[in-house]
């Protein structure tokens, strides 16, 4: 990696990253991506694979000049956009033609972005012939048609920069109004908007359908109205999905623009509308830039790869060519707040924790400081899909491959063994009740209802009575079984613990995946589960650990090996609960945990309700925001770890937590009285 300044740990006493590090990083980038310019520097040709649009070289130019961009209107020496300048005299002549629905139009609008961002060291000093080759260029985004998604703020980019410079102002002016007008159905509530019709939200929130928005109105000098108002709602619940290890969340497509994902942290910081503190926004971007540089998102050369902490062939889309990872130039519009901007000068704060139920998205988040998990009863994109259909998605896991094991999955099994995929989603809410939240949703002959207290969560499905039913959960890299010490609670009508030989039959039918053979670790798993259920507990080698338990309608539980693993390594484990819902239900608890909270994955209760009072992940931060490791009391999302037991009666679940708090759920939601 190249030189960095030396870390600031009295500024930033958890990442030790400072404005000049972000600085460090944005020269180093653009200096890696010199050598690979075309001669008329219209083009940046890296090495790798090239997309489905044939448009990767103009995509190098564009992605890039946005990062040259923020730099330079942050400070940075202007001596940067020479090439910029020089490919923007040759680009119209050499460029992809923009047409309806091509990629040029996305990279017309970063190559706007870029000129307004830097119109006096740039645009105004180009001779009129070459200004007016450009504006010829880009106004052809106005007369196109772009993808129904956040593609509609591509023109409306375009036309607020033609706007600026008075070129093209009729056509420029419509597309602002037509884009911002466009996104408007999508919106959800909770500050989350569909990425186009449908129900997709994912990551292309933060650093598309706010920031568009967000930089319009900062470039034009506008108030920033409801757009403000929603990214500020937005970042409440979206900066949960950061962990206190710089994690960000493994959910949805495009994730090869990693660190892309704090833009909108930075917007909100920019437009004054961002319910988190300073200290709190850099802490939680720093945290995410280093741990992507710390884990080799860059080629030895320099180059952002394609994939997640390295190369990753699953992460990708065919969209996805060489210069695709440099959208994550979006996150350096932090360079934009000036350097005495308390965003940079006041002291890291830890980053939040806690749980926020979102039904706009139909989202559940939990925070527990070393993990954020979102619990999914809302987003969905494409059929079967493991960026969009799983239950449950983390910042420490990743779903497993197209035809492995589907992780974090319950689906209907027919009788030649086929799992049903989950289907088309229909949220049916998401609320709180103290410290306990929930979320439901509907799906192909399932009604599934989460609920979540602290990092425990209980998964709920109702199906047709007598139906064969398979709960998988979180799938973990380079994992072995281990064994778990007794839990409390006991249910008599749960399943009595299975025997090795049962936990060990072979998965059977089409697609059938290896399992992993039964262990006596295993088997004293099974025999943890409240009331001897049957059940699976999992570690990692970085410490962390899940168990997969079943409380009510399983009666076998294995780990099933995903030889291909998911983007942290490979192979992975996923647990697995069969059973057969006689009665319609079928109840699970599914734990995720860190080196800190082994207590949880047995249900251990400790006088306080927590595993030894201390958060997973980093020992230095707390829900509350102080920095000795211990949980507050009373703080949302860190309730009593201890594991619950159910009772299906009839119509409804009746879930009671260590202490003796319960609480009735129908496939609807909770039960109020």
């Amino acid at each position: 990696m190249f030189p960095l300044p030396p870390e600031d740990r009295s500024l930033s006493p958890y990442t030790g990253w400072t404005r000049a590090h972000w600085e460090a990083v944005a020269d180093g980038l653009l200096a890696a991506v010199e050598p690979y310019r075309s001669p008329d520097g219209a083009e940046v040709d890296l090495p790798g694979r090239e997309s489905w649009s044939r448009c990767d070289g103009m995509e190098g130019y564009a992605r890039t000049f946005l990062l040259a961009a923020f730099r330079v209107a942050g400070g940075g020496d202007p001596g940067l956009l020479a090439p910029y300048a020089r490919g923007l005299e040759a680009g119209p002549r050499v460029w992809q033609p923009v047409g309806d629905r091509t990629q040029s139009m996305v990279e017309a609008a970063s190559i706007a972005l870029g000129l307004w961002l830097t119109r006096p060291y740039l645009w105004d000093r180009l001779e009129e012939k070459v200004q007016a080759e450009a504006a010829g260029y880009l106004a052809a985004t106005l007369r196109h048609e772009p993808a129904d998604s956040n593609w509609v703020m591509f023109p409306a980019t375009v036309g607020g920069f033609l706007n600026a410079v008075g070129l093209h102002t009729g056509e420029a002016g419509a597309a602002v109004e037509r884009g911002l007008a466009r996104v408007e159905p999508w919106y959800a509530g909770d500050g989350w908007y569909s990425d186009g019709p449908g129900r997709a939200f994912d990551h292309y929130n933060g650093w598309a359908l706010h920031l568009y928005p967000a930089l319009l109105a900062h470039l034009s000098g506008r108030e920033a109205g409801v757009h403000g108002e929603r990214l500020r709602e937005f970042l409440a619940g979206y900066a949960l999905t950061f962990d206190a290890d710089g994690g960000m969340l493994y959910h949805g497509r495009s994730l090869t623009y990693r660190f892309g994902a704090v833009t909108s942290l930075f917007a909100g910081a920019l437009l004054d509308a961002t319910p988190l503190a300073p200290g709190r926004t850099r802490r939680i971007a720093s945290g995410v830039l280093r741990r992507f540089l710390d884990r080799g998102a860059l080629s030895p050369d320099g180059l952002l790869t394609l994939g997640w902490y390295g190369p990753y062939e699953p992460t990708l889309q065919p969209y996805s060519g060489w210069a695709s990872p440099y959208w994550a130039s979006k996150a350096f519009l932090g360079l934009l707040l000036p350097p005495d901007h308390p965003v940079w000068t006041a002291p890291e704060e830890p980053g939040p924790s806690g749980t926020a139920a979102l039904p706009g998205p139909g989202f559940l988040v939990q925070n527990s400081g070393g993990i954020a998990r979102v619990l999914n009863h809302g987003s969905e994109k494409y059929a079967d899909d493991p960026l969009y259909d799983r239950y449950a998605y983390s910042t420490r896991t990743a779903p497993t491959t197209p035809g492995a094991v589907p992780d974090n999955h319950f689906g209907l099994v027919s009788e030649d063994g086929t799992l049903a995929a989950r289907g088309p989603l229909t949220p049916a809410g998401a609320g709180t009740l103290g410290d306990t939240a929930w979320a439901a949703s509907r799906s192909a002959g399932v009604e599934s209802v989460s609920v979540v207290r602290g990092p425990v969560e209980v998964r709920i499905h109702r199906v047709a009575p007598g139906s064969r039913v398979r709960q998988t959960g979180w799938a973990l890299h380079h994992a072995t079984a281990t064994p778990a010490p007794p839990a409390t609670p006991t249910l008599p009508t749960t399943p009595a613990a299975p025997t090795a030989a049962e936990i060990a039959t072979p998965a059977t039918g089409a697609g059938a995946t290896p399992t992993v053979p039964a262990t006596s670790e295993m088997t004293a798993a099974a025999a943890a589960a409240p009331g001897g259920g049957p059940a699976v507990v999992l570690r990692s080698p970085d410490g962390l650990g899940t168990l997969l338990a079943g409380l009510h309608g399983y009666e076998r539980a294995e780990a099933v090996e995903a030889p291909d693993g998911t983007a942290f390594g490979a192979p992975a484990l996923v647990p697995a609960l069969d059973g057969v819902a006689e009665d319609g239900w079928a109840v699970a608890v599914a734990v995720l945990a860190g080196e800190d909270e082994p207590a949880v994955l047995s249900g251990a209760d400790c006088p306080d309700g927590r595993p030894d009072g201390r958060l997973n992940g980093r020992a230095d931060e707390r829900a509350d925001g102080r920095a000795d490791g211990r949980a507050g009391a009373g703080v949302p999302g860190t309730g009593a770890a201890g594991l619950p037991t159910v009772r299906a009666d009839g119509g409804q679940v009746v879930v009671t937590w260590p202490g003796g708090t319960a609480h009735a759920f129908t496939p609807d939601g909770p039960v109020t009285t």
